[in-house]
């Protein structure tokens, strides 16, 4: 079997197909991210993902399959435990979480990590809450900068932030106490996947912005990953748009920063006229930021229809020997209670100008499936203790 110069692997971030058996457990009943937006909307303009199988495999609202669909289609189940952006794309690379990350949403952080954090920090904390980056800024922007406070606040996903003004606080005092909130983070009780330092400049309410100068703590991986498997055996494993964070740059030759995911798109396009042999692997995170966690069903929408308009010109750009997949890292149903993500089955679509046709196949009960078929199409060793057997034989 001839192999692949370049496998592009797309993750639509939060695009699930359907609750899991076990999503109750996770509170996520009847939850379908695809399918009720769908339902809400009718209908959407994405003729791209139609022509791969999409609406094959996860027909819904007033859409239907096509009836010869070009990509090969399955449904995947998350073995791991969790319903989280770094679970999910570990374990496409072969790692199975157990211990899933803590969340604050609710509650916020606990006390005795709070009186810990300003005992370290030698600063008084404000906030402490789930709370949109920049109306917590708006909100305690001025008294952080009247008092030298700390503002700590949390999200829907495992994260810890915290804001600094660039002119008060200072970016590098304020990476010294995401570093320490990082050190602490690594309790199990207190474990959550992300300390992430959000500076900001502006002196008063209604000119705060938030600068690039973000800097993410991330948890490693918990083992070696396809991703490190790849590298070592002299691949080229580029990361676009949240990769290096998730991963924490482990097992990747080159990272590429994304705006927007339509701008990660575009970057995947640009990288088609390359030449490189390995993997581009790509998280495109708004479907599940702007507007999962904001459970706006409108703007979601919107989104799958931007995505399919960029997904026609790269389909146009790939070459014979590269093949693509598309799937996704958990969903994030925007008709569902709270701003949690949702345990919920995700897609996988493949295609490549080298397979005879297209059709379903069976399906499968982990995202691992992903990392071990790249693996052996470069003829790589999975390392030790992951998850997963490749499906490569039947992407032909």
């Amino acid at each position: 079997m001839k192999q692949y110069e370049r496998i592009f692997v797309v993750v639509l971030d939060s695009l699930g197909i359907g609750a899991m058996p076990d999503s109750p457990r996770f509170g996520d009943n009847g939850v379908d991210t695809f399918g009720h937006i769908l339902e809400r909307m009718g209908t959407l303009e994405i003729p791209n993902l139609q022509k791969l199988g999409l609406l094959n495999l996860h027909p819904a609202g007033k859409m239907e399959g096509v009836p010869h669909p070009m990509g090969r289609y399955l449904r995947l189940g998350e073995a791991s435990n969790g319903k989280d952006t770094m679970t999910g794309h570990w374990e496409m690379m072969g790692i199975q979480t157990e211990r899933s990350f803590q969340t604050f949403t609710d509650t916020g952080f606990p006390q005795e990590l709070i009186e810990e954090l300003e005992k370290r920090c030698g600063r008084r904390v404000i906030g402490n809450k789930s709370a949109s980056g920049t109306e917590i800024l708006e909100e305690l922007g001025e008294e952080e900068i009247n008092t030298g406070a700390m503002i700590v606040y949390t999200s829907a996903d495992s994260v810890l932030q915290i804001c600094g003004n660039e002119e008060t606080f200072g970016l590098d005092e304020l990476y010294r106490c995401c570093e320490i909130a990082r050190e602490l983070t690594l309790r199990d009780e207190w474990r959550v996947g992300r300390v992430i330092a959000r500076p900001y400049i502006g002196k008063k309410k209604g000119e705060f912005k938030r600068t690039s100068n973000r800097h993410d703590y991330a948890l490693k991986p918990t083992g070696p990953t396809a991703l490190n498997a790849l590298k070592d055996a002299g691949l080229d494993v580029i990361g676009v748009g949240k990769i290096n964070d998730i991963f924490c740059g482990e097992g990747l030759t080159e990272a590429l920063h994304s705006d927007s995911s339509v701008h990660g798109m575009e970057q995947t396009i640009g990288l088609c006229g390359r030449d490189f042999r390995g993997l581009c692997f790509v998280n495109l995170v708004d479907f599940d930021a702007l507007w999962g966690h904001r459970r706006n069903v409108q703007g979601y929408g919107r989104e799958i229809e931007k995505f399919d308009q960029n997904l026609g010109v790269l389909l146009e750009k790939l070459r014979d020997d590269d093949l693509l997949i598309l799937t996704a890292d958990h969903g994030n149903d925007p008709t569902h209670t709270g701003t949690d993500h949702t345990r919920e089955y995700v897609p996988f679509l493949a295609w490549s100008r080298r397979m005879a046709e297209g059709g379903p196949l069976e399906n499968e009960d982990t995202f691992a499936i992903i990392g071990a078929s790249v693996a052996e199409n470069f003829g790589v060793s999975m390392p030790n203790e992951t998850i997963g057997q490749s499906i490569l034989g039947k992407l032909i």
